[in-house]
């Protein structure tokens, strides 16, 4: 296995596993592929330094290096989120209906629900993904520091 860097056409950066470099080439000119943020299918493979094995790292280090990484990840994911989506606040079962049923203009959108209101949006095949609170990554972030 081999773990890619790729970029969209948008400047999206995320990873990818492939069987070999052949794989990554295949399923590129095959359109397989396509960015998680803005599903993109023009995805190509990005600058990367090489890995080095931290086997010398004890474990705390690797794990603290493993939380930080996604510390981060769910503070880039929720900023995004803020700059490019419409917050709909307690509206957000609502509006989520209305843009899967058609009844609204299609755009994302983000605010609160309860855990029932999800389990009934996921059940009506609404598709809906937590995001993590901006406590939290405050909070992790001084843990980390």
């Amino acid at each position: 296995m081999i773990k890619y860097q790729l970029l969209c056409n948008g400047d999206h950066d995320f990873e990818g596993w492939f069987r070999d470099s052949a794989d990554f080439d295949t399923q590129a000119d095959r359109g397989l592929m396509s960015c998680p943020v803005c599903g993109s299918a023009e995805v190509r493979k990005a600058v990367m330094a090489p890995s080095i094995s931290r086997r010398g790292g004890d474990r705390k280090t690797r794990i603290d290096a493993i939380r930080s990484d996604v510390v981060q990840a769910a503070r880039r994911a929720r900023d995004y989120v803020e700059k490019n989506f419409d917050y709909v606040g307690e509206r957000f079962p609502e509006e989520a209906r209305r843009i899967h049923y058609g009844d609204a203009k299609g755009r994302g959108i983000f605010g609160e629900a309860s855990g029932e209101d999800v389990k009934q949006l996921v059940e009506e095949g609404v598709q809906v993904a937590p995001l993590p609170s901006p406590e939290w990554t405050t909070a992790e972030k001084k843990k980390l520091n």
